[in-house]
């Protein structure tokens, strides 16, 4: 460079003098009493709602939304008319003993769905760990207490997730992970409107809401692609496909079950038609007895992609879901990647 370059230069090297570098790899921002935002390369990945404002009648509880792709596009809908209580990706159980840790009416069998005085609170307590390393992962832990309608705390719950990043994949993977003990001197039943006598509606576990254009998408599961005909069945990962409005692109979720989780693989709970929706629902057909002072513990991968990468590729993301689900059993327990 000549004496002349370097002079012309120098005004656009001083106006960036003390500029504040763009933020790269995974980031988390807390606003404090309020959320968790996690980013990369400063845009917007998720954001972590721990302390909601809802109405009681949809039982608060924390939730992720809006969730989205590394290209940007929306992948989760709050609060739709038709289920206000439906929340992006929440932890969500809608038959905890007489307790709806859900939202909205509780099935009751011979009654059918009842608007209770049942709608409790997942309710945060505190974090124990906010990290990011490297720019390559971030992880959350943190402890909640499950308090119903009347005040009493049934449950207390140890939570913790993860963030990672494959660029190669234009994907990145959401690892969660609870456990939770019951805290009264009695056994409580864990399970779904299914298990209260109502078919096919075993919901209750870690639940996504998708937007209203992926109505109409495709499943894919290892043995097979469809839509609600895979209802109920069981399989280590399933994945749901959608297209957007507006740009006319597509995305892939994909929702991997622990393989130490029990009664894996799991049943899951899917619907394209009526709106899309994926749950993989451990209390789907058979109550699990919530022991006193016992802990029940589930863990899960959930893989977000740009692209429908139909069933292969899906299957690609399910085994990456499983290598992060490896990984964030060290990383969450404060050991080295």
């Amino acid at each position: 460079m000549t004496i002349d370059q370097r002079a012309a230069a120098a005004p656009a090297d001083a106006a960036n003098e003390g500029a504040e570098p763009a933020a790269k790899g995974i980031g988390l921002v807390h606003e404090h009493e309020r959320s968790l935002l996690l980013t990369h390369d400063g845009a917007e990945l998720t954001r972590y709602v721990y302390r909601p404002w809802d109405r009681q009648l949809e039982s608060p509880r924390p939730y992720f939304h809006p969730v989205r792709t590394l290209g940007g596009d929306l992948v989760s809908l709050y609060r739709p008319h038709d289920h206000v209580w439906h929340k992006g990706i929440a932890w969500s159980l809608p038959n905890v003993g007489p307790a709806n840790l859900w939202g909205g009416p509780t099935y009751v069998r011979d009654k059918g769905y009842q608007q209770l005085a049942n709608d409790g609170t997942m309710l945060h307590r505190e974090f124990d760990r906010l990290d990011t390393t490297r720019g390559e992962t971030a992880v959350v832990s943190e402890h909640l207490d499950w308090i119903t309608e009347q005040g009493q705390t049934w449950f207390t719950e140890h939570r913790t997730f993860q963030a990672t990043v494959d660029l190669a994949r234009q994907a990145w993977t959401l690892v969660f992970e609870t456990s939770f003990r019951n805290r009264t001197e009695d056994a409580i039943p864990i399970g779904s409107p299914t298990t209260e006598g109502r078919e096919n509606a075993g919901y209750g576990g870690l639940f996504w809401r998708g937007p209203r254009s992926f109505s109409g998408g495709r499943v894919y599961s290892p043995q097979m692609e469809g839509g609600d005909d895979l209802m109920g069945v069981r399989a280590p990962w399933l994945a749901f496909a959608g297209r957007h409005d507006g740009n006319d692109r597509s995305s892939t979720l994909v929702f991997v079950d622990a393989p130490d989780n029990p009664g894996h693989p799991t049943q899951w709970f899917v619907r394209t038609g009526i709106f899309a929706c994926v749950c993989p629902a451990p209390f789907f057909s058979e109550e699990v007895m919530a022991e006193p002072d016992t802990p029940l513990s589930y863990r899960y991968a959930v893989v977000i992609a740009d692209g429908d990468r139909e069933r292969s590729g899906s299957a690609g993301l399910a085994e990456l879901g499983r290598v992060e689900l490896d990984g964030a059993r060290i990383r969450m327990r404060g050991g080295a990647p």
